[in-house]
Order: C-alpha cells, then sequence, then structure tokens
C-alpha cells in the first residue's frame, strides 16, 4: 500500500469517475485503474462498485476512504511540520469563506499577506457554511471563514472579530426619521433578505422575528448582500447589513443606516479548521493578518476574548 494508491482512491471518491479522478492526478485511467485494483487485491475487499455509474464505494469502501484521507492529510504534514522547523513561510492553503464576507474581507488582508509572504499560494472559494464544513471534513479544504459557533464535531473554531448588523433604509423611509429602530418596527412586505441556505437570512429572520420576507407585489430573494442592497436603492424597503458590509457605503448611503435600540445584534466571525490540521504557523500568520486588518473595536481582543493556537 502506497500514499499514491490512497491519493487515487480518494480522487475517485471525490469525482466518481475514473477517467476524471486519473486526470486530476496528472495520470492515465489504465495507471489509475491499475493500482486501485493492485489496492484491492493487497486488501482483499472491493472499494467501488464499478457497475453503477457513476461509481459508488462499497460499504468496506467508505470506511476505509475515511481512514485514507487521514492518512494522506498526516503524510503532507510531514513536508510542513520540516518547512516549519526549518522557518521556511510556504505552501498552500485552501481556504472556504461565505459570501456575506467574501466581497468586505478579502481585499482587506490579502494583497499584504501574499507580499509578506510570496511562497505561501492561497486558494480562495465562496461558498455557503454547509458546504465549507463538508468541504473541510474531506479534506478538500484546509480552512473556512464563517459565522460562528457551530459547535461541530471535530471543527475548531477561532474567533476573529464581531460585526453589529444594521438596517438599511430606501431613500425617504418614514422609520429614517428616528436615530434607532426595533426590529419589530420592520415590516415583513418591506424587508429584503438573501436565499435559502445563507447563514445570514436565517439570522436576519430570527432576529426580525419574520416568517416571510417580501413585497406584497413581488418576491426577490438575493444571493449577494449587493443585491439587496440595490433592491433597497432603486425601489422601496429596508434590508439588514452586516458592518463590513457598510465601511466603504458612499455618505448617502450611510445617512440611511440604523443602529438597533437596545443591544445590537452580533454575529462572531472565526477561522474554523480541522483539529488535526498541521499547518499551525500558516493559520497564526493568516489570523493576525486579518485581525490587524479589521477595526479594533471589532476584534477579538476588544470583545475580550485573547485567541491564542495550540
Amino acid at each position: 500500500m502506497t500514499i499514491q494508491q490512497l491519493e487515487y482512491l480518494i480522487a475517485v471518491d471525490k469525482f466518481r469517475h475514473f477517467g476524471q479522478a486519473a486526470e486530476s492526478c496528472f495520470v492515465t485511467q489504465p495507471t489509475l485503474s491499475a493500482q486501485l485494483s493492485k489496492l484491492e487485491k493487497e486488501l482483499e475487499v472491493i472499494l467501488f462498485d464499478r457497475s453503477k455509474m457513476p461509481v459508488i464505494p462499497t460499504e468496506i469502501g467508505v470506511q476505509i476512504i475515511a481512514q485514507a484521507k487521514r492518512v494522506v492529510s498526516e503524510s503532507k504534514g510531514i513536508y510542513e511540520l520540516v518547512a516549519q522547523l526549518k522557518g521556511d513561510i510556504s505552501g498552500t492553503i485552501k481556504l472556504g469563506i461565505i459570501p456575506t464576507l467574501a466581497p468586505y474581507l478579502l481585499h482587506l488582508f490579502i494583497r499584504k499577506f501574499l507580499e509578506k509572504y510570496p511562497n505561501v499560494k492561497l486558494e480562495v472559494q465562496e461558498m455557503v457554511t454547509e458546504e465549507v464544513i463538508r468541504h473541510l471534513k474531506n479534506d478538500e479544504l484546509d480552512l473556512g471563514i464563517v459565522v460562528t459557533p457551530l459547535d461541530e464535531p471535530g471543527i475548531l473554531e477561532k474567533p476573529m472579530f464581531y460585526e453589529k448588523f444594521y438596517a438599511y433604509f430606501s431613500k425617504n423611509h418614514p422609520l429614517l426619521k428616528k436615530n434607532t429602530v426595533r426590529p419589530e418596527e420592520l415590516k415583513s412586505n418591506e424587508l429584503w433578505i438573501l436565499q435559502q441556505g445563507h447563514c445570514f437570512r436565517d439570522q436576519v429572520v430570527s432576529f426580525c422575528d419574520q416568517s416571510m420576507a417580501g413585497h406584497s407585489n413581488f418576491h426577490y430573494e438575493s444571493g449577494s448582500l449587493e443585491g439587496l442592497r440595490n433592491m433597497v436603492n432603486r425601489y422601496q424597503g429596508v434590508t439588514l447589513l452586516p458592518e463590513l458590509a457598510t465601511l466603504e457605503l458612499s455618505e448617502e448611503e450611510k445617512s440611511r443606516l440604523r443602529s438597533f435600540e437596545g443591544q445590537a445584534p452580533i454575529r462572531e466571525v472565526s477561522i474554523i479548521l480541522n483539529r488535526s490540521f498541521l499547518k499551525q504557523k500558516l493559520v497564526e500568520l493568516l489570523f493576525r493578518e486579518i485581525t490587524e486588518a479589521i477595526p479594533f473595536a471589532m476584534t477579538s481582543k476588544a470583545h475580550g476574548k485573547v485567541v491564542r493556537f495550540k
């Protein structure tokens, strides 16, 4: 049994197709198939049901694939450990980030981070929280930036900063006459919200106690905060924006923001990773770069929570 064979095994499980798996591993399909057949013969088990299309792992194959992912991950950690001991800051970080953070957070730290550490390659994908967790558990991502707490088994959370929610109103909205608003003042038929699957949608609906938001004769749910903001600007109504999404609004748009009475609604933003993740030095450096790019009042330290990596 070799690490290479285990990587082929994982690739077939990912693509459920021998040809695509071979292409992703930069080998021919006969080479990949031969190596997997050799592995099955050595283990005396059948790992995939080849009669199905797409191919699917057998019951025992599912368990062996899960173990193979751990073995491959640990083996790659040897190179990371050697690099760390040598003081070499290099490697690839595969990062998943939720869409309500990506446009407002990435540009604050990426350029500076890559200028400081030119031998680090940062691969970023936008995806909803559920997908980030699944990709982390499948070792298809190294890190995630999501809203926490998740309380997900095997996932470590490192809180970085905290965002307040603000109400963002259309021009001449009656509630703009007030300095602060109450959630119960936001009418469901005026509230623009995100599509299903976004955690920010769930937080908004829960906070505003709205069973269904949308205008009586026009229902629209956007996949982005920018889409919601544009609807408020061009139509009528209100949406909620997290703090980072308000920083680069025009002065006129900022004049249409209102905070909430009493304790402001807030969300915790964290780096999440597998507990077995080995690129600890890179995580520390990325964590530091992000928190230094965020207004101090929003950081975990400002909230009395000092995060230490172990």
